[in-house]
């Protein structure tokens, strides 16, 4: 149980309701953002002593029953609800460290791909395998070290003269997916609170990035797909694909997959890389 995490995640859900939002009436002297901490015990049906000592990390572990009342009174959504009991230490916690080896059938997959951008991320968004259409629309990922590969650290610590003014990859959505790391890493560190490269990972972010150590301490854990995504190529300009992240099972690992319809302009741009590979990308652009 990580009481700490698991009062400030339950104060920052408490401070964003309204009391409209739980049939309350709003009251002309609220001073503090959101609902009181009684009222939130009434909604869950506890005593406003042990929800107070919930949020200043002083409580006991809650049970299911009490974990099920909490999350109903702040209205939390499934994948917050399963954070919840992540930190409350209800749920399952995977031992040890997170999974870096990937499938041989999901490798055969990626490059068996039709002209499809394919690559897999670990649960601390380090890049473990991709297929070349994937290396020449973003960057030959063959020719970095494993830690320069991390997508978190790409986001929130390659400083943007270094990146000539542009976003990662020149995507258009920079700043969505920055929130999705931040909010994936919570669930990353609950789910691996003693495997120190998910640790040391989010302490160099917290203390390199102000906006990854703001962002982180929304507590946010809900994301939201991103269906399409814009890349700003060097070579052949801009390109539209769809974007589809599917969960590899057992391993906390995701296989990202960019592709566009076929016969459109950015179907035969992704064609246009496929051919020309990594070997015609300036390097120094593709930072």
């Amino acid at each position: 149980m990580d009481k700490q995490d698991l009062g400030a995640f339950l104060r920052t859900r408490r401070e964003r309701l309204r009391p409209e939002d739980v049939g309350l009436a709003s009251g002309p002297r609220r001073r503090t953002p959101g609902l009181r901490r009684e009222e939130i015990a009434v909604l869950a049906h506890i005593s406003t002593e042990y929800y107070v000592r919930l949020e200043q990390g002083r409580a006991p572990r809650p049970s299911g029953e009490v974990l099920a009342g909490i999350a109903a009174g702040l209205r939390l959504t499934d994948a917050e609800s399963e954070h919840l009991h992540l930190l409350a230490g209800t749920a399952s916690v995977r031992a040890g460290l997170h999974r870096r080896d990937v499938r041989p059938s999901i490798l055969t997959l990626l490059e068996r791909l039709p002209q499809t951008a394919g690559f897999v991320t670990s649960a601390a968004f380090e890049v473990l395998a991709w297929n070349d259409l994937a290396a020449a629309l973003m960057e030959d990922f063959g020719a970095l070290a494993p830690a320069d590969r991390d997508l978190a650290r790409k986001a929130f610590l390659v400083p943007e003269a270094e990146r000539r003014g542009v976003p990662l990859y020149g995507i258009s959505d920079g700043a969505e997916f920055r929130q999705t790391v931040v909010m994936r890493l919570r669930t990353t560190v609950a789910c691996y609170p003693s495997d120190p490269a998910v640790i040391g990972l989010i302490e160099e972010l917290r203390s390199g990035s102000a906006e990854f150590a703001r962002l982180w301490e929304r507590h946010d854990v809900q994301t939201v797909p991103m269906l399409t995504k814009t890349f700003r190529h060097p070579v052949v300009g801009d390109v539209t694909v769809n974007c589809d992240s599917l969960a590899l099972t057992g391993r906390d690992q995701h296989l990202v997959l960019y592709s566009a319809p076929q016969g459109s302009r950015d179907a035969e741009a992704l064609a246009l890389l496929n051919v020309l590979g990594t070997e015609t990308i300036d390097a120094g652009a593709r930072r």
